[in-house]
């Protein structure tokens, strides 16, 4: 009690030292930053299937889609 330095206990009784705070700051920070890493790759992912890119993204197939119905649209029609 009269050491004037603190010191964080865990079960059984072993003392936590800044080094091993240390390392769970940078294990914590790795995993995050690999979670947000690969949230920006699928955001990435995702968002290049919704451009044209000349036939291949999504957005080309449903605009060929729309184009064939148009066409069915307008022969039922005559």
């Amino acid at each position: 009690m009269g050491s004037s330095s603190r010191r964080i206990r865990i079960r059984d009784s072993k003392e936590v030292t800044a080094a091993d705070l240390a390392a769970w700051a940078v294990g914590v920070v790795t995993v995050l930053g690999g979670l947000a890493a690969y949230t920006q790759f699928m955001i990435k992912h995702y968002l290049s299937e919704l451009k044209p890119n000349s036939g291949s993204s999504l957005k080309d197939q449903v605009s060929r889609l729309e184009a064939r119905v148009d066409t069915i649209i307008e022969m039922l029609g005559k």
